[in-house]
């Protein structure tokens, strides 16, 4: 048996959403490049480098492992590439995606006859949390003004626009798309491809695909593109847990249960945006609050139902826990570092990554 704390990511339940992923191409047209930002594990790129075109970046380590461990397209993008990195980023990716004019006019020599493109900001977006919303008011992600970008079209060949954050709406995906049209039309009609960025919870339960595919279709032709996706969350939806084990529990008017992880350190996205972690559904009769072994005091996993009074050495599964984990994990506290294991096609269980005290110590100096 595995010690805990690790994550567990299940290849049967990744290739569901592979195979939803290669249907969109397939239906589509679009290419599909997996967004390193929110997932990175390389163990498992040799499954999903069969159902997808490639990588995109947020750094210039990400275009290298892009490079290196899944092969395919490597596009190459960063809020700002400093001038040690340009280099290195040219020579590992197949585009460059300049954040601004002024990133693009300092490097235009240093990219001459390398594909080039600029990131828009539409101005709209479907995030419901101002510190992830892209089209915030000041935004620094991207060009806004038309009439800027034009002067500059010819330095480049194409877009890419993320304005799509956990939205599971079609609906209110083709509203945004429309006024992207609207906005940035004529600037469209001049480029050889667009990505559509990340974001699009395609993959989800009861998504309409097929008229998700028929949309990016009739833009593609609209504007003779070639279509790009960023799929990160859409590429991992439910194919991970965190197993945990219950160190402790206690009352202070609530019964509570103290685990081996922490969401600090495991799953911080929880914490900077106050949701739950999630379990498998359970009505049962006793409630506790699962909470974490950091010193943080709001260290806290969420509430859940069990069938049964929780005692030491109980193990707990947190599902969904692929996106924005194992790319954040720290060591916060000097808690544990999850390991990493994979569920094999076949069902065996493959140790792939464990992490000691040497990983502690060479984090720091």
């Amino acid at each position: 048996m595995i010690q805990t704390p690790y994550y567990l990511i299940d290849k049967l339940k990744l290739k569901r959403n592979m195979e939803i992923v290669q249907y969109v191409r397939e239906q589509s047209g679009a290419k599909a490049l997996l967004a390193l930002k929110c997932f990175a594990t390389w163990s498992v790129f040799d499954l999903m480098s069969q159902y997808m075109d490639g990588t995109t970046s947020s750094s210039l380590n990400e275009v290298k492992l892009g490079r290196l461990k899944f092969g395919g397209e490597t596009h190459a993008y960063s809020v700002a590439w400093a001038d040690h990195e340009i280099d290195e980023v040219l020579a590992n990716s197949d585009k460059i995606i300049f954040n601004s004019i002024g990133q693009l006019e300092r490097f235009e020599q240093d990219s001459v006859g390398h594909t080039r493109g600029l990131r828009l900001n539409p101005g709209v977006s479907s995030s419901e949390f101002i510190i992830a919303d892209p089209s915030r008011p000041f935004s620094r992600l991207g060009e806004w003004d038309a009439e800027k970008v034009m002067k500059v079209i010819d330095k480049i060949s194409g877009f890419m626009i993320h304005n799509n954050c956990e939205n599971g709406s079609f609906e209110l995906f083709d509203r945004m798309l429309s006024q992207i049209e609207e906005r940035f039309g004529a600037l469209l009609e001049q480029v050889e491809w667009v990505s559509l960025g990340g974001g699009i919870h395609f993959t989800g339960d009861g998504y309409p695909l097929d008229a998700f595919c028929a949309r990016l279709r009739a833009f593609s032709q609209r504007y003779g593109v070639q279509v790009y996706l960023e799929p990160g969350e859409a590429s991992i939806t439910l194919s991970t847990s965190l197993e945990v084990t219950v160190l402790d529990t206690l009352y202070n008017g609530k019964q509570l249960a103290i685990v081996d992880s922490s969401i600090e350190a495991h799953m911080l996205d929880l914490l900077i945006y106050r949701q739950p972690a999630k379990m498998a559904a359970c009505d049962g009769p006793h409630q506790y609050m699962v909470c974490g072994k950091s010193c943080l005091a709001g260290d806290i996993f969420g509430e859940f139902n069990f069938d049964h009074e929780l005692k030491v050495g109980d193990r707990l599964s947190f599902i969904d826990a692929a996106g924005y984990t194992m790319v954040k994990k720290n060591w916060f506290n000097g808690v544990q570092m999850p390991s990493i294991a994979v569920r094999q096609l076949d069902g065996s269980i493959e140790l792939v990554r464990e992490f000691g005290f040497e990983d502690f110590v060479s984090s720091l100096s």
